[in-house]
C-alpha cells in the first residue's frame, strides 16, 4: 500500500444489528451509508442518522424507552464516563441518563480504522521525538492515533503500548481490534486513573512507545512529562484546536514547558524594550513536536516546540510547515516554515546521517545523497561559511581538496596556474572559480551550483531574517545579515521592525547588508 492509498474498515454491520430491526431496515436502504457518523436515539423524539453535510429521520415515530432497552442490553457495560463499545469493533456507545440514572439517550458513534491516513507525517515517526497532535473534535484525531501506533509497531518493530481509557483506540473487549497492529493495549478502569496506568505502563512493559488519547487533567500532564524524562517517545493528543490555546490553558501548558511572570532589573527593562513584567517558558516541554489538525486532510506541523513557544512569548507569531495530502505523493508543503524550525528539521536529518540534496537543486555530482563538501583554494574559509549559512544550502567546507566533491578558487589563481591547481585539476574532482574572493561572489556561485531560484533566493533571505530576529531576542548581541539587493532589504527591515527590532543597511552594493540589534 503506498502512502496516497487510503484503506477504511469500519465493521458497520455490527453496529447495525444491535438497532431495532424497523431502524436497521431505514438504514440499510440510505445512500452513502459509508460516509455514516453517528445515530442519535432520544427518548420521545425521532431516531436521526447523521452524516457530514445532512442528517436523515430513521422513522416517523418517536422513540420508546423499550427501543432504547433494546440496543442497551446488545452492547458492553457501560463504563464511569457512560461509555461502552461492541467487542472487537471501534464503535462507541455514549448513554445519557436521568437522575435515576436510567439511560434515555445514546449516541452510536461509527469507529473506523483507516489505513494510510498518516501519510501526511510519516517521515515524522522513525526519529524517536514525542509527538502532540491538537484538534477540534472529530478532526480525526484518534483515527491517526491508532494508525500510528500500528506503524510504529508492525513497520518499525517497536513496542508499543496504548493506554485505551474509553477503548477509542483498540475498541471493546478483551481482545484489541486488529486495526492497531502488533501494538499492546492497557485498558484504564475509570478516566480518573489514566495517569496511574501511563505511569504503570513503563514502570512494567519496558515500552519504547505508549500512545495516549486526551491529555486533559494535572495529572495526566504530569505523567506525560515523568514519560518523557525515561525517555520513551510519546504519542498523544490534547484539548484544544492550536498551540496557543495550549499555551494559555493552566492545566496543559506544561506539556509545551509551561509560562511564568519573571521580573526583569529596569536595565534590562529599558534594554529588552518590554514592560518589568514578562513571560517566559518554564521549562523543556514534554512534547518535540506539535501538529494542529485543521482539516482532514491539512495540518500545521511545528518542529521544535521549545523554540515555537519562546518565540510565542517575545510576540514574533510563528509559521509553522502546512501540509495537505496529494494523491500523487502522499502529501505537499503549501507554506514552509519559519527559518528556526527549518533548521531543527535540517539538524534532525543530520544528527541521523539523512542529510541530502534534492537532485533538483544541484548538479550531479559525486556524493550523491550527502552533503556537498567543497574545498576553498585561495578563497576565504569564513566567507564561505557564512555564505553557506545564508544560502541554507546543504554544503559544507573541507580542510582537504582530497575529500571534497567540488574545489572552489579564484579567476587569478585559475590564470596562475599554480603547481596545486595543476595538481587538483588532474584530478576528476570538478573546479570552479570566482571573480572576486567576496561573500556576494561565493553566494552567486551557490546559488548557480545548487539552481537555487530567485524565489528561493527570496525564501533563504527572510529565513536568515528572521533567524537573526530570533538571536538577538535571545542574546541581545548584534546580527549582521549577508547581503542583498535593495528589493530583499526592505523586506527584511519591515520582518525586523514586527519583532520590535532594530536594523540598518551597512557597506555599498553590492555587498550592502542588514544589520539587526536592539534599541538600547
Amino acid at each position: 500500500m503506498t502512502p496516497a492509498e487510503i484503506k477504511i474498515t469500519d465493521n458497520l454491520e455490527e453496529l447495525l444489528r444491535i438497532l431495532p430491526q424497523d431502524l436497521q431496515d431505514s438504514l440499510r436502504k440510505m445512500e452513502r451509508l459509508n460516509d455514516l457518523i453517528e445515530i442519535v436515539m432520544d427518548l420521545g423524539r425521532k431516531p436521526e442518522a447523521r452524516f457530514p453535510d445532512h442528517f436523515s429521520y430513521l422513522k416517523e415515530d418517536f422513540l420508546t424507552r423499550e427501543e432504547i432497552n433494546h440496543v442497551v442490553k446488545r452492547v458492553g457495560k457501560f463504563g464511569k464516563d457512560n461509555r461502552a463499545g461492541i467487542e472487537r469493533t471501534l464503535h462507541r456507545i455514549s448513554a445519557i441518563r436521568n437522575r435515576t440514572n436510567d439511560v434515555i439517550g445514546l449516541t452510536l458513534r461509527v469507529g473506523r480504522a483507516v489505513y494510510g491516513t498518516i501519510a501526511l507525517i510519516s517521515d515524522l515517526l522513525d526519529g524517536g521525538e514525542s509527538i502532540l497532535m491538537l484538534g477540534r473534535p472529530g478532526v480525526g484525531k484518534t483515527t491517526m492515533l491508532r494508525e500510528m501506533a500500528r506503524v510504529l509497531a508492525d513497520d518499525f518493530e517497536k513496542r508499543v503500548v496504548i493506554v485505551d481509557t474509553s477503548n477509542e483506540i483498540a475498541g471493546d473487549g478483551d481482545i484489541p481490534h486488529p486495526g492497531i497492529g502488533l501494538a499492546r493495549r492497557m485498558q484504564v478502569p475509570t478516566p480518573e486513573l489514566q495517569h496511574e496506568v501511563m505511569i504503570e505502563a513503563v514502570e512494567n512493559h519496558m515500552p519504547e512507545v505508549i500512545v495516549v488519547d486526551e491529555i486533559g487533567t494535572e495529572k495526566e500532564t504530569y505523567a506525560a512529562r515523568t514519560i518523557a524524562e525515561r525517555g520513551v517517545q510519546l504519542i498523544a493528543t490534547a484539548h484544544g484546536n492550536a498551540l496557543e490555546n495550549l499555551l494559555m490553558n493552566p492545566t496543559l501548558s506544561d506539556l509545551v514547558g509551561g509560562i511564568q511572570a519573571v521580573t526583569l532589573s529596569d536595565e534590562e527593562a529599558r534594554r529588552r524594550k518590554t514592560k518589568k513584567t514578562v513571560l517566559e517558558r518554564k521549562a523543556p516541554p514534554t512534547f518535540d513536536i506539535l501538529i494542529e489538525i485543521q482539516e482532514k486532510d491539512k495540518l500545521a506541523l511545528h518542529r521544535d516546540v521549545a523554540d515555537v513557544v519562546d518565540m510565542m512569548l517575545r510576540v514574533c507569531p510563528p509559521r509553522p510547515e502546512i501540509r495537505v495530502r496529494d494523491d500523487e505523493c502522499g502529501y505537499k508543503v503549501v507554506q514552509e516554515p519559519s527559518l528556526y524550525e527549518e533548521q531543527t528539521k535540517n539538524k534532525k536529518k543530520e544528527s541521523k546521517g539523512n542529510s541530502f540534496l534534492p537532485s533538483s537543486k544541484r548538479r550531479p555530482i559525486p556524493g550523491r545523497g550527502r552533503i556537498v563538501n567543497i574545498f576553498p583554494y585561495a578563497v576565504s574559509r569564513k566567507r564561505m561559511e557564512k555564505a553557506i549559512l545564508a544560502m541554507d544550502v546543504k554544503a559544507q567546507v573541507v580542510r582537504k581538496w582530497e575529500d571534497a566533491d567540488a574545489i572552489l578558487t579564484l579567476k587569478s589563481q585559475n590564470h596562475k596556474g599554480t603547481k596545486k591547481l595543476r595538481e587538483m585539476a588532474g584530478t576528476t574532482t570538478p573546479i570552479y572559480t570566482v571573480r572576486s574572493n567576496t561573500v556576494t561572489q561565493i553566494q552567486n556561485f551557490l546559488r548557480e551550483f545548487f539552481q537555487v531560484s530567485e524565489k528561493d533566493g527570496e525564501k533563504m533571505a527572510m529565513k536568515e531574517a528572521e533567524d537573526g530576529a530570533m538571536k538577538v531576542l535571545s542574546t541581545s548581541d548584534s546580527v549582521e545579515l549577508s547581503p542583498q539587493n535593495s528589493y530583499i532589504r526592505r523586506l527584511q527591515h519591515k520582518l525586523i521592525s514586527r519583532c520590535n527590532l532594530q536594523s540598518c543597511s551597512l557597506g555599498k552594493e553590492p555587498d550592502r547588508r542588514l544589520m539587526i540589534f536592539q534599541d538600547n
